[in-house]
């Protein structure tokens, strides 16, 4: 039996594709899914004690959330456009260099 090995300076699979999973990624998936628990957690908030403003709990909990789940939206949307931005980047470097990583 013949065995096939590849280049010694071929550029191994991690070099030619990142990793799908990234600790950026990670963070963004954890911006979008946390509105999801806080809400889906109803026993958590089902009350009416503290109120705000004479407001009971389980509404000013529930419109806090919305800014919340704004802003995390917002930082996760910024996360993923720069984790675009350097991807589309290492690929443009990588085929300028002819396919070797810097």
């Amino acid at each position: 039996m013949s065995e096939t090995t590849d280049a010694p300076d071929a550029p191994s699979a991690s070099e030619v594709n990142p990793p799908v999973v990234t600790p950026v990624r990670v963070v963004i998936g954890l911006c979008l899914f946390a509105p999801f628990v806080a809400m889906l957690w109803v026993g958590s908030y089902a009350k009416t004690d503290p109120t705000f403003i004479g407001i009971p709990f389980f509404y000013w909990y529930q419109m806090a959330w919305v800014l919340i789940s704004t802003a995390l939206t917002m930082i996760a949307y910024q996360l993923w456009q720069r984790d675009q931005r350097a991807r589309k980047a290492d690929r443009s470097e990588a085929s300028q260099n002819g396919g070797a990583s810097a």
